[in-house]
């Protein structure tokens, strides 16, 4: 039998939600029968073994009693080490949410050292979690996008206030505020923690309402439910998704929603060339405005909170076919390979001495 890793917690804002969907995953796989190997990523970027069966209390102060050290390392043939031992790991569920776990970075380790794993590669996933390159594609393919700038480069806006200041890297709702102007914005930017690496703006779209929905990839693209979520106040913020409630799985929301069928049909059809655009593998949720008859793409999230188990009610699929699902497809494909193709030292043997070159 296969021995899955799933890897969990990472030095994001969102630490303590990653740990909640690495654990459901985790039981989710122990009551499968399934040999699973937890990995705890630590807020200061440690990596430990831990036991699978763990609760989240075990983690409120930091690494768990009985955590046993890892070390990750990016070469072909290592990975994850105990000593000077690769642990054995036929795949990798990546649970991870927010940087760097899910921007690309960590995949980019996990290509470097010939591990396969969950969720999109480093290109699909650093695009996902950029706000304003996502914006960017999927306006160009025809899609209607929030309309989204980037905050530094925007002096003046012809587009009246209120707006949405968000990170241009991050996800959850995190950092996300509503401000009256862009003297207001500016000034956020310059004091939010969660906006040190830029930040992006974009109106309040009054009046609009959040719907979401699911997007798996294993054994068939496939779409979930469409979710609408309840909103209170201006935006649907991190805490009503993950705090009211006692968790993500019970916050308020109505699935499948009460929504317009051509409404629907368009968010559908959507989410799949979204899918595409990104390289969605294993599961998403992309997310949407509408007001009227308007439907806008707002973001996508590569790794989502629970990946998203909650809204697969129609068609009905359960939360461990759908870990077994991504596991499997993970499993069957194939590390990603790199090519040395045209590198065959002409260039070196030709170029004349390194000094020449220097001017």
């Amino acid at each position: 039998m296969t021995k899955p890793a799933v890897v969990f917690g990472g030095p994001s804002p969102e630490h303590d939600i990653s740990i909640l969907t690495g654990l459901q995953v985790c039981r989710t796989l122990l009551d499968a029968g399934r040999d699973v190997t937890a990995i705890y990523w630590t807020k200061s970027g440690d990596w430990f073994a831990v036991d699978p069966g763990l609760e989240a209390a075990d983690f409120a102060d930091g690494v768990p009693r009985g955590a046993k050290p890892l070390r990750l390392i990016a070469e072909p043939g290592a990975g994850f080490m105990v000593k000077k031992k690769p642990l054995e790991v036929s795949a990798v569920i990546n649970c991870c949410h927010g940087a760097p776990g899910e921007d690309g970075t960590l995949q980019s380790v996990f290509d470097l050292a010939g591990l396969r794993y969950t969720g999109p590669g480093a290109a699909g996933s650093a695009l996902g979690m950029d706000k304003l390159a996502f914006g960017a594609v999927v306006a160009s393919a025809g899609l209607p996008s929030v309309p989204r700038r980037l905050l530094a480069t925007t002096a003046t806006w012809e587009l009246p206030p209120p707006y949405i200041v968000k990170p241009r890297f991050g996800g959850s709702s995190i950092g996300i505020e509503v401000v009256d102007g862009l003297e207001t914005a500016h000034a956020l930017a310059d004091t939010s923690p969660h906006l040190a690496d830029g930040a992006v703006i974009e109106p309040y779209l009054e009046g609009s309402r959040d719907f979401n929905i699911a997007v798996r990839t294993y054994p068939e693209l496939q779409l979930s439910a469409i979710e609408a979520p309840a909103r209170s106040g201006g935006i649907y913020s991190y805490e009503q998704k993950y705090l009211a409630g006692g968790g993500l799985e019970g916050s308020a929301r109505e699935v499948p929603a009460a929504i317009p069928e051509a409404i629907a049909a368009r968010i559908r059809d959507a989410a799949v060339v979204v899918a595409h655009l990104v390289g969605v593998r294993s599961v998403a949720r992309i997310d949407f405005l509408v007001r009227a008859d308007d439907v806008w793409v707002n973001e996508i999230n590569t790794i989502p909170g629970s990946l998203a188990a909650y809204l697969w009610v129609d068609p009905p699929v359960s939360r461990r076919q759908l870990v077994l699902d991504l596991l499997a497809e993970a499993e069957q494909s194939s590390p990603r390979g790199f090519t040395t193709a045209g590198a065959d030292g002409t260039a070196l043997r030709s170029a004349a001495s390194i000094a020449s070159k220097l001017g």
